[in-house]
C-alpha cells in the first residue's frame, strides 16, 4: 500500500481512495513525522502503520528530505532545538519549516501555534549555531567548563492565540491534498446520521428519487447562463465519499453568497445521473431543492434521535423514456428523470502480485493499465498466502492487447477476467 500511494501521490483523488481501502485493511496512514518519515510514504517499523511522505508535502522539496534524513542517520531528533542545530538552513528553508509544521512533522516537538509564532527565533538560532560552528567559534568561558563550551539555547514563547483545530485540518487538506490526523464532520456524525443519507449511497439505480445529503464543501464554481444568471457547482464531502450539488439560478440568488469553501452545508433535492441527452452515465450529482448551512449553534442545539435517515430504495420495473428535446430544456429546471437505459455488465480484471514490496511491478502495472482506459474495474490481489485485494481507484478496457501487455510483465497466471 505503501509503494502504491508512493506511485499515486501526484493524484490526490486516488490517494484519498487508497487511505480509505487502508483504514479498511487496518492499516493507519499519520501525517509526515520528521522522526519517522521517508522522501516516500513508508512503513513504520514493527507497526501496522503507514507515515505520509515528506517529499508530498508541498513546499518541502525532495533536496531538503535529503537532508534531514542525512541528520537522522546520525541520530534521531530529540528537540526542536536538536533539529535546528543539525538539519543545514542552506537546504532547508523557511517555506520547508512552514509547510512541515502546518502539515504535523513536528508535532512531537510542540504545538504547530507555538511553533508558527517563534518561527523567526528558531530560524535565527539554526543560523547562529551553524554559523558558528562552521567558524570554529567558542564560549569565552568555554575553558572553565569540565566538557567544553557552555551550548547555546533558544527560549520558545506561547503563541498568545492558538489556531482551532479547524484550522490545523485545512492545512492539512491545503499542503497534503487531504485530511489525515482528523475529519472536520468529527463533531457532525450523529447529525449527518440522522439528517442526511451518506455520499456513497448516491447511485444511478436512485436516479430521480429525492434525497438529503450533507459535507463540507470543497469548491465552488459558478457560471453564468444563457440569460445571464449566476448557478454553481458545489462539491462537497463527507467521511464516506464525495458528489457535486448543482444549484441552480433561483436557489443561487438566495443561498450563493454562503456557499464558500469549508462551509458545512445540508442539501436536499434530486439525484440525477444523466447528461443533457437524458442518458445514464456513472456520475451520481444532486439538483437541489433547498441548501442550508449547518451552523456551530444549529450543531450544539442538536438533539439526536437515535434514528439514522435511509437511503431511498432504487426504482423497480424500470422507468419511461422522455424525449431529447425534453432532457435539454431550460437550465433553471432539472433535467428529467425517468428514462434509465440499460446499462451493460462490465467484467472485472484481476491482477495478482505475490510481493507486495515489488514496486516495480506497481508501477508497470499502473503504466500499462494508464494506456487502456475504458468502463472495467480493476483488482489488485497482493500477497500469496495471506491475500489482500484493493479496487483501484481507475478502470481499464479489458481488451485483449491490455491483458497481453499485462502477462507479458506479470506472467501469465498474474491476470484473470471475470
Amino acid at each position: 500500500m505503501a509503494a502504491l500511494m508512493t506511485s499515486d501521490q501526484d493524484d490526490i483523488e486516488r490517494l484519498a481512495i487508497e487511505i480509505t481501502e487502508c483504514r479498511h485493511m487496518g492499516i493507519t496512514v499519520l501525517a509526515p513525522d520528521v522522526n519517522e518519515s521517508f522522501v516516500e510514504f513508508a512503513v513504520v517499523p514493527n507497526e501496522s502503520t503507514i507515515r505520509f511522505g515528506m517529499a508530498a508535502v508541498k513546499g518541502v522539496g525532495v533536496g531538503a528530505v535529503e537532508e534531514i534524513l542525512r541528520a537522522r542517520s546520525e541520530g534521531v531528533f530529540t528537540s526542536i532545538e536538536d533539529f535546528a542545530k543539525r538539519v543545514s538552513t542552506n537546504k532547508f528553508n523557511k517555506k520547508a519549516w512552514d509547510s512541515l509544521i502546518k502539515s504535523g512533522g513536528f508535532d512531537s516537538f510542540g504545538d504547530r501555534s507555538d511553533l508558527l509564532f517563534n518561527l523567526e527565533t528558531i530560524q535565527g538560532f539554526a543560523s547562529k549555531t551553524q554559523k558558528d560552528a562552521l567558524s570554529g567559534q567558542t564560549d569565552l568561558f568555554g575553558a572553565l567548563a569540565d566538557g567544553g563550551g557552555v551550548q547555546p539555547t533558544m527560549s520558545l514563547q506561547a503563541a498568545p492565540v492558538k489556531y482551532t483545530e479547524r484550522e490545523y485540518l485545512t492545512w492539512e487538506r491545503e499542503l497534503l491534498g487531504l485530511y489525515i490526523s482528523a475529519h472536520p464532520l468529527d463533531n457532525y456524525d450523529a447529525y449527518f446520521q440522522e439528517q442526511t443519507i451518506p455520499l456513497n449511497q448516491l447511485k444511478p439505480d436512485i436516479d430521480g428519487k429525492k434525497v438529503t445529503i450533507g459535507g463540507i464543501v470543497s469548491s465552488v464554481r459558478t457560471i453564468i447562463t444563457k440569460a445571464g444568471s449566476k448557478m454553481a457547482f458545489v462539491a462537497i464531502e463527507d467521511k464516506s465519499g464525495e458528489s457535486e450539488v448543482i444549484v441552480f439560478p433561483n436557489l443561487f440568488a438566495e443561498v450563493g453568497a454562503k456557499l464558500t469553501q469549508d462551509a458545512v452545508i445540508r442539501a436536499e433535492g434530486k439525484v440525477n445521473a444523466r447528461d443533457r441527452d437524458g442518458n445514464m452515465t456513472s456520475e451520481v450529482k444532486l439538483i437541489a431543492d433547498e441548501v442550508n448551512i449547518v451552523t456551530d449553534k444549529e450543531l450544539s442545539e442538536y438533539e439526536s434521535t437515535g434514528r439514522a435517515m435511509q437511503a431511498p430504495k432504487p426504482r423497480r420495473g424500470g422507468p419511461v423514456k422522455v424525449t431529447k428535446k425534453a432532457a435539454a430544456k431550460e437550465e433553471t429546471k432539472a433535467p428529467p428523470v425517468e428514462y434509465v437505459p440499460h446499462v451493460p455488465l462490465v467484467r472485472q480484471l484481476f491482477v495478482h502480485i505475490k510481493n507486495p514490496d515489488d514496486a516495480e511491478s506497481l508501477m508497470q502495472l499502473k503504466t500499462i493499465c494508464g494506456k487502456f482506459p475504458g468502463s472495467s474495474d480493476i483488482v489488485l490481489v497482493l500477497g500469496t498466502e495471506k491475500k489482500s485485494a484493493i479496487r483501484l481507484p481507475f478502470k481499464v478496457e479489458d481488451s485483449d492487447d491490455l491483458v497481453g501487455q499485462l502477462v507479458k510483465q506479470l506472467g501469465e497466471d498474474a491476470v484473470i477476467i471475470k
